[in-house]
């Protein structure tokens, strides 16, 4: 059984978060993008956390260190 799950969108708004994305925004797909996004409004709905990060947490964290040319 896989630990995944599809969520089905509008085909229009997967193709402009394509665009909107790129190759500079750090995410490899709208799929990335929409996991990331759900994760942080969701983490905004949850008491605060304490603790360290999630794997998947850094990763989103050091994409945006690099785009922004921290790293």
């Amino acid at each position: 059984m896989s630990d995944r799950v599809s969520i089905k969108s509008p085909r229009p708004l997967y193709v402009r978060l394509q665009q909107v994305i790129g190759e500079e925004s750090g995410f490899s797909s709208p799929t990335d993008f929409i996991v990331f996004v759900l994760r942080d409004l969701v983490g905004t709905l949850e008491p605060e956390r304490q603790g360290e990060l999630s794997d998947d947490e850094l990763v989103a964290v050091r994409r945006k260190l690099e785009n922004l040319g921290y790293l």
